[in-house]
């Protein structure tokens, strides 16, 4: 792909020859590998110039339209599964699975005979852990799903799955409480898509892209208070049938937002000129109509072409399979970096409640102030997840040139080093005062478990979005978020550890998990060198502005 041609060059620069022409117009992308947009009558554009804004298409009051109601989708809806523990306190009132309570031989504190009631509470953990595994084990075929079809077909496919999710919920009963089952997987199987599907709005706002997909992820976090406020309206006597019906009767909003304020495909990024989505109103924009009028026969549109530098989107040519992609050892140690970090905090979740009664020393009051503290601090998702895109963004900040094209790309890259490794300090950090045996230590812990888990996904998401070509996006967040719900099986036998042998008391346990958390420190480092390579292939190629219109860089895949 050509490299190193300015605008001024285009006017006054040699003659490039009929063939290298002839090849260069025959691509359907309008994008050079140096940052220039190519249009049919004004030569060339730097792809910056369009990055954070656009002449014509779409307003400012339309993508912002976009980023606040995606906001307020993965904050109301699409990770509630995680409020569960809110949920269990209503189901438990209403009697689902009570039938599998058993007389206590062992006398209440009122000295009369209780209920043994471990069943019902296995079934309830049960249906939880179904649900959550299906959150991130189903991310890798929905992100097919997306990737294949589009934006429209897999946002209708979410919100059929979340409807029929919140239905099954309405219509349940305790003799039919086996519909807790397929309900929960199909609202957390919906949830995951319906964000996947929103974190390419940060696409709209170039300058903030990283900050925006953070953001969404911690919306997704903070989206556990949903069904905290299912149980405070029911002890106000709301039922939960009613409840889940309003739930259901949201699906209308989320089609409105997908016909309307979402594209039919993906949305690039670069942003081309005149970018426009969603459904197009008979007296659209002048200046949208007049770049189809100008678009050449045959020339895909806006959305049909994922205007993507070859180079640019983490240093994999155009014609990169998803499978180089998935089997390069910068995804498989970033896989290493999710897994062993959300491994860390399931197991912290696992164990809380016996980690706190040991603490305690049985003192159940003091057990459920500690509880609630927790339940506190897990709404402060959304509003620690941004810190994190500001240290990937830090570089499109100030006054000064920022670079364009395979440099820009190299830019994105080197700030996810930062990234990374903070995120896996904090987690180091959260894990060490975990093992605190300290009861109000506990408060510190709580706080930086949030800003941790926060960091992870939002990180998590980002980092892929920057590294890999744009078209795999949702194949490799999915792949990831797959090996890692394998990886968070192990959280069971370890589970099963510190009830048994180590009779409730996790400290031998979290002392071997900060060793565990030392591992994801590779990945950072795997990313450094590989920012490394690609600068000393772009030096010895010359820098963009200098080599050739023919010369071609392709980076290699590390294996």
């Amino acid at each position: 792909m050509a490299r190193g041609v300015t605008q001024a060059s285009l006017r006054t620069g040699p003659r490039v020859s009929s063939r290298a022409s002839r090849g260069w117009r025959r691509r359907e992308r309008t994008l050079g590998a140096a940052g220039l947009v190519k249009t049919p009558q004004a030569g060339a554009r730097p792809v910056g110039a369009w990055a954070g804004a656009m002449a014509g298409g779409a307003g400012l009051a339309k993508r912002l339209g976009t980023l606040l109601s995606g906001l307020l989708e993965c904050g109301a809806f699409c990770g509630i599964i995680f409020g569960w523990a809110s949920l269990v306190f209503v189901l438990k009132d209403l009697g689902y699975f009570e039938g599998l309570c058993q007389p206590s031989a062992t006398p209440g504190p009122n000295l009369t005979l209780g209920s043994d009631c471990s069943g019902q509470d296995e079934q309830f953990s049960l249906v939880f852990t179904i649900g959550s595994f299906m959150n991130n084990f189903m991310t890798f075929p929905m992100g097919v799903v997306f990737d294949r079809f589009g934006t429209t077909a897999a946002r209708l496919i979410a919100i059929s799955l979340y409807t029929g999710g919140t239905l099954l919920v309405a219509f349940s009963t305790p003799e039919l409480a086996v519909l807790l089952f397929p309900a929960m997987s199909m609202l957390s199987v919906g949830g995951i898509l319906l964000i996947l599907t929103n974190m390419q709005v940060g696409n709209l706002f170039g300058n903030y892209r990283s900050i925006i997909i953070t953001l969404y992820n911690g919306a997704f976090d903070s989206s556990s208070a949903i069904f905290l406020i299912v149980k405070l309206l029911y002890e106000q006597g709301l039922s939960l049938r009613a409840m889940f019906l309003f739930l259901a009767a949201c699906s209308a909003w989320h089609l409105l937002r997908t016909l309307f304020l979402m594209p039919r495909s993906r949305i690039p990024y670069p942003l081309p000129p005149d970018y426009d989505y969603g459904l197009q109103c008979r007296g659209r924009s002048r200046s949208y109509r007049a770049h189809k009028d100008k678009q050449t026969p045959g020339e895909a549109g806006p959305e049909e072409t994922p205007l993507e530098p070859p180079i640019a989107r983490g240093g994999d040519t155009p014609g990169t399979p998803f499978w180089a992609c998935a089997c390069s050892w910068l995804f498989a140690w970033h896989v290493a970096w999710l897994s062993v970090m959300q491994l860390r905090h399931y197991l912290f979740i696992g164990t809380l409640n016996p980690q706190l009664e040991h603490l305690a020393h049985g003192d159940h009051a003091l057990v459920s102030t500690y509880t609630n503290a927790f339940a506190c601090t897990q709404l402060c998702g959304v509003l620690c997840a941004p810190w994190n895109g500001l240290i990937l963004d830090r570089h499109k900040r100030g006054k000064g040139a920022r670079p364009e094209g395979t440099l820009a790309a190299l830019a994105d890259l080197r700030s996810a080093v930062l990234s990374l490794a903070v995120t896996v300090a904090l987690c180091l950090l959260f894990s060490v005062l975990a093992a605190v045996p300290v009861l109000p230590a506990q408060f510190g812990t709580f706080v930086l478990q949030v800003i941790s888990r926060s960091f992870l996904y939002g990180g998590n998401a980002a980092f892929l979005a920057i590294a890999f070509p744009p078209q795999h996006f949702g194949k490799l967040y999915g792949l990831a978020m797959a090996l890692s719900a394998l990886v968070a099986l192990l959280q069971y036998p370890c589970v099963a550890l510190v009830q048994g042998p180590l009779q409730g008391d996790p400290f031998y346990m979290n002392l071997g998990l900060i060793t565990v958390v030392l591992v994801a420190f590779v990945s950072p480092v795997v990313v450094a060198r590989e920012c490394q390579r690609r600068a000393k292939e772009l030096g010895m190629a010359g820098t963009p502005l200098a080599a050739p219109p023919s010369t071609e860089i392709h980076a290699e895949t590390p294996h």
